[in-house]
């Protein structure tokens, strides 16, 4: 390894030893641009690397709430407002009891890298909290939202930093979010928060973004190595949320056979392809366990998880797309997909697939659309909310999506030909961590020591 990117990432370990998960999303861009360092020494001298890897804020505070019973509950909230070189701090919300410093920094760090992919003028942020939605009531998540936005408010604007939606942060969370804003603020300012329903600002299209933008990556990943195409190929998405719905969608819009998805409990395997519109009902109406398919499905297969991975993993596909969350396909699950034949994973979760996997993966010729392009999808169209509340004007659901697709080529291409100038062929995991941080390094550069 380059001796300068080797010391970086010592110092990280260093300092932020307890943070295994910011540790590896670090690892995981560093280790790609070798080649790159080689041939630009200056970036060591202007401490590139170190500044990249380093917030520039990092907020945490106390949110304290009420629930039904009348008893006072105490989370903790984040906001890491990571990178505004190329726009301000633009990133999700996530509420999830795995929520901690460490998740936050690694999702900020790799939004940065994602909303620079994009062509976008947004920067890279990320906030949540280790609150869990799941089995509260609406009254609880909106005392529980509102105490989070009445401490948030002091960091976020619409010219300084627009969150919007991740995991347990949907559209009642961000209505919620939203409405106590504007009540601080007395101002409506439309293009502070993202993901937004239709009725007060929202985009057409938002919903869909982020599991349509990982398709239309995947088609043109595929279309480049082999003229291959989606329509005809067997297809399973971990997760039921909303990416992997949406994808699921997208993938059957164009012909694919999709035979399985997945919740934290286990996995449905329907050889006869997937029943969207029960997912739909479940996950989006009655917020029910994936289990709950087989009532209205009998012939379908249901697996239990027992172990640290999803047994959606086990079962044969051509094309596996890892919609859940960090670091859900490990080695061993990498091993059994490559027995089975995969030809491409599409990572639709932020860094869903471990290290180690990756490399494997790699090694064995299957083709990895990486998160950071691949998902980039959702933040792309919270970019085109925000143009479109600055606009007073709203688009058609043809045109947002329009835009999404070509944001999406446009993405993947840019991962192509960095991979190319490098010589790494079809290492898009590689195109997607060089692509982004030459951008940013020349706008960090330009900007001096700030």
């Amino acid at each position: 390894m380059n001796k300068y990117i080797e010391k970086v990432l010592n110092n990280v370990k260093i300092k932020d030893e307890h943070e295994k998960e910011f540790i590896q999303a670090v690892g995981e861009v560093y280790g790609a641009l070798e080649p790159v360092i080689e041939n630009h020494p200056e970036f060591e001298k202007q401490a590139i690397l170190e500044r990249m890897c380093e917030p520039e804020r990092l907020i945490s505070f106390r949110v304290p709430w009420i629930d039904d019973n009348g008893n006072i509950i105490i989370n903790r909230g984040y906001r890491v407002q990571f990178s505004s070189l190329i726009g301000p701090y633009k990133g999700g919300l996530r509420f999830h009891p795995s929520v901690n410093q460490s998740i936050i920094k690694f999702l900020g760090f790799e939004q940065v890298f994602k909303n620079a992919l994009t062509g976008l003028p947004i920067g890279g942020g990320k906030g949540g909290s280790d609150f869990d939605p799941k089995g509260k009531s609406d009254n609880e998540v909106m005392r529980f939202c509102q105490s989070f936005m009445t401490e948030l408010q002091r960091h976020i604007g619409q010219d300084v930093d627009v969150p919007a939606g991740d995991i347990g942060v949907g559209a009642r969370e961000v209505g919620y979010l939203f409405g106590q804003y504007k009540r601080i603020k007395d101002a409506y300012e439309g293009g502070v928060l993202t993901g937004k329903g239709l009725s007060y600002g929202g985009s057409l299209a938002r919903t869909e973004a982020t599991g349509y933008g990982l398709i239309y990556f995947m088609r043109e990943m595929l279309k480049n190595n082999g003229s291959q195409s989606l329509h005809g190929k067997t297809v399973t998405i971990s997760g039921s949320g909303n990416v992997a719905i949406y994808a699921c969608e997208k993938a059957q819009q164009l012909g694919a056979k999709v035979v399985a998805m997945s919740d934290s409990n286990g996995c449905i395997y329907d050889k006869d392809g997937i029943d969207l519109a029960t997912i739909k009902r479940i996950k989006e109406v009655e917020r029910g366990r994936i289990k709950d398919y087989l009532h209205t499905n009998p012939f379908a297969e249901y697996i239990e998880r027992t172990g640290d991975a999803s047994p959606i993993w086990n079962i044969k596909t051509d094309i596996a797309l890892p919609c859940a969350t960090q670091n859900e396909l490990n080695i061993e699950s990498a091993k059994t997909l490559v027995k089975n034949g995969v030809i491409a994973i599409g990572e639709g979760a932020n860094m869903p697939t471990s290290m180690e996997a990756i490399e494997y993966l790699l090694e064995h010729g299957v083709l990895v659309a990486p998160a950071k392009a691949a998902n980039a999808g959702g933040v792309a169209t919270s970019a085109i909310e925000m143009s479109q509340n600055s606009m007073r004007f709203y688009y058609t659901f043809e045109e947002v999506d329009k835009k999404l697709e070509t944001i999406m080529k446009n993405i993947f291409y840019s991962c192509k030909d960095a991979a190319e100038k490098y010589g790494l062929k079809n290492n898009y995991v590689a195109g997607a961590n060089i692509a982004s941080f030459l951008k940013l390094s020349e706008a960090m550069i330009a900007q001096g020591v700030v």
